[in-house]
Order: C-alpha cells, then structure tokens, then sequence
C-alpha cells in the first residue's frame, strides 16, 4: 500500500451484508449516494448493530478494490418477499479477500456520526478512533456539514477533484438553491466562477465552523433559497 492510496469506510449493519463481503467478495452503495462511482483503492468496513457482538461500533476489516458495476436491489440480494426499493440501482463493488485490520478502529466512546468516510491509506494504518480518519479539513467541513443540516439545509460533501469548475480541489461542501450551485471550499477559490463561492478555513474552533455555515447558509439566500428537491435518505 501507499500512504497516498483512498480509501472508503463504510457501514455493515446486517449479518448478510457482512456475508456477502466475506464470502462472495461484494459490498453495495446506493447509486444515488455515490452518482459519480467510487473513487477508492480499498473498502474498510464499520460494522454497525448488535448482531456483531464484541466487533460492533468498529473496524475489523478491509478489501482491496477489484472492480465495479451496477444492479438492481432485487438482483443483489435476492429477496424472497418483494421490497419497496426492489427496483432501486446500486453500485456493485468487486472485492478481493477481507483482511483483519489490527488493531481495530472504533468509534467509542465518544461516537462520530458518518454514513461514509474518504480517507487515505497512512491515516488508515495509524488511525485508532474513528475521528483519526479524518484530516482537519475533513473534520472541520464535516461539522460544518451537520450544521447546515440542522438549520434544515441539504448539504451535500464532496471529496474527489470537480473537473467542471475552476479551483482547486480541496474538502467541499454543496448547497443546491434556486439560482445555482453554492460551493465552499477548503482551497482558495478562483474569481473566474460565476457561481457564489466560499472558501472555509479549517480550524478547530467552534465559533470558525458557525462562520462558515452562515456565510453558506446567506449565500443560498442570496441565490434564491435552497431548492426544493427530493433526495432519498434511507441508504439501504
């Protein structure tokens, strides 16, 4: 491995899931979660849920990245009984062998919220807490991010490099309002956009991240309010 390899955790809460990652080598996400594909070397998994005893609230396992294709739900997992996302689209990612991640990471006992975390291969390896995982500018765009959800916003985060503006890449939070797209970024930001854009300066004080989310939350307003869209929440 490299230190600069990614890698994405993400959340097991069923016995089957974990079975299908152990003995058929394949882990689902949500087409809708990850509409880009999935950029990432390796698969680490967050076991979720009592049904893993003494392993639940932590990282046991990783995979290595084999491959990636797209099924429906009813394909996948094979239901007996029809389900009302039977239809849905999910990526299909190919696995190699699970291997034993020790020690492991856990998320206790002060537990960090997440659905999937980006991270790279050194943070991996020397992470003990699933806080480890991130960088400042990753923690800090992710508190920020839970922010603007309480104020009833629908943020979205981004990690991978956006080939259709013009800035660099960094940790990104997008707000969908009426008149555009509002980005905020952790990497200075080129005046050649058109759109409202705002850089955030990662920093550990509390009072930076309430900055920062209003200075995102005026700018939505500024562009018309969020935009009423339907997006799923319900991940599986």
């Amino acid at each position: 491995m490299n230190p600069e390899d990614r890698i994405l955790v993400g959340v097991i809460n069923t016995k089957r899931d974990f079975e299908f990652a152990r003995d058929e080598h394949w882990y689902r996400i949500p087409q809708g979660r990850a509409p880009k594909g999935v950029d990432a070397d390796y698969l680490a998994f967050f076991q979720s849920g009592k049904v893993f005893g003494d392993q639940m609230g932590g990282i046991h396992y990783f995979a290595e990245r084999k491959g990636i294709e797209l099924a429906r739900r009813k394909d996948l997992v094979g239901n007996v009984k029809p389900h009302k996302r039977d239809d849905e689209v999910y990526h299909k990612i190919q696995i190699g062998e699970l291997r034993a991640k020790s020690p492991a990471i856990w998320n206790k006992p002060k537990p960090h919220r997440f659905a999937f975390i980006y991270t790279t291969w050194d943070r991996f390896e020397h992470a003990r807490h699933i806080r480890d995982l991130y960088s400042q500018a990753d923690y800090f765009v992710d508190r920020v991010f839970h922010v603007l959800r309480q104020s009833g916003l629908k943020p979205r985060r981004t990690w991978e490099l956006a080939t259709d503006l013009v800035y660099p890449t960094g940790v990104q939070i997008r707000v969908l309002a009426e008149g555009g797209e509002v980005v905020a970024s952790t990497e200075p930001i080129s005046s050649e956009y058109a759109g409202e854009l705002i850089y955030m300066r990662p920093s550990d004080y509390l009072s930076d991240v309430k900055i920062s989310a209003k200075a995102i939350i005026a700018a939505v307003q500024r562009s018309g309010g969020p935009k009423l869209v339907d997006i799923p929440i319900e991940l599986y």
